[in-house]
């Protein structure tokens, strides 16, 4: 059940606002000067529906099933990283395997999320101490930084706007790591979603928290959470 569309944030409209009336933007001849009086009248006289056209909507993929990807984020240094998909959930033994080969992991089906740019929860673990270190500075990304997936003949661009936390320790924090709409298990989404998820050991082992699963999994997972801002057809 894939759906084609565009991670934590959802704005409310306030209906009480008052409604303004447009704004017409100013007519102007190819030199960049006002065009003439008359011209501008006729451009400020069109109805509310003329004014303008509407913008070309962005191209949609023909597909957002799971798939092999390559994962950029030039905010902390990782390029063109392999991200691998698998049935299951996060960081389970299939998903720490693909980790413990220098790659990154994307669960999907009931446990798991999405195929990259559906709507929903698209989810890639990998590595922040071990391996290849993938997501070593995955803990540093702030808002706004930007996430590239490249997926056959398209580009996802990902904007992120939320951090969470994951306790391995607590079916309820996995099941809302791994929610449609992270963090909100059970909500349905409207949009587009990607999930990078990598360990908190430096961060448990600091706090005197050595506890890990049997996949050497810590008790906490770091959860960078974006949302789909843009897709694009590759040349």
């Amino acid at each position: 059940m894939w759906f084609v569309g565009a991670a934590l944030v959802l704005a409310a409209c306030d209906s009480s606002a008052p409604v303004e009336a447009p704004e017409v933007a100013e007519a102007v001849v190819p030199d960049g000067q006002r065009a003439p009086a008359a011209e501008r009248r006729v451009a400020d006289s069109r109805a509310p529906h003329e004014a303008a056209p509407s913008p070309a909507r962005p191209p949609t993929p023909p597909t957002t099933e799971p798939r092999r990807a390559t994962l950029s984020i030039p905010g902390i240094g990782v390029r063109d990283v392999a991200v691998v998909p698998y049935r299951g959930r996060p960081d389970d033994g299939p998903g720490t395997r693909i980790q413990n080969g220098g790659m990154a992991a994307s669960p999907f089906g009931p446990r798991g999320g999405e195929g990259p740019g559906a709507i929903g929860n698209y989810i890639v673990t990998a590595h922040r101490t071990s391996s290849t270190r993938a997501f070593e500075f995955l803990p540093e990304l702030r808002r706004g930084d930007l996430v590239r997936v490249d997926a056959g003949q398209w580009r996802f661009v990902y904007e992120i706007v939320d951090t969470r936390s994951t306790s391995f320790r607590s079916e309820r924090s996995l099941e809302r790591q791994a929610a449609r709409v992270p963090g909100r298990a059970g909500a349905e989404p409207i949009k587009a979603y990607i999930t990078l998820s990598t360990c908190a050991t430096p961060e448990d082992h600091a706090a005197g928290n050595w506890w890990s699963d049997r996949f050497g999994n810590p008790e906490h997972r770091i959860d960078k959470i974006g949302l789909l801002v843009r897709t694009v057809e590759r040349a």
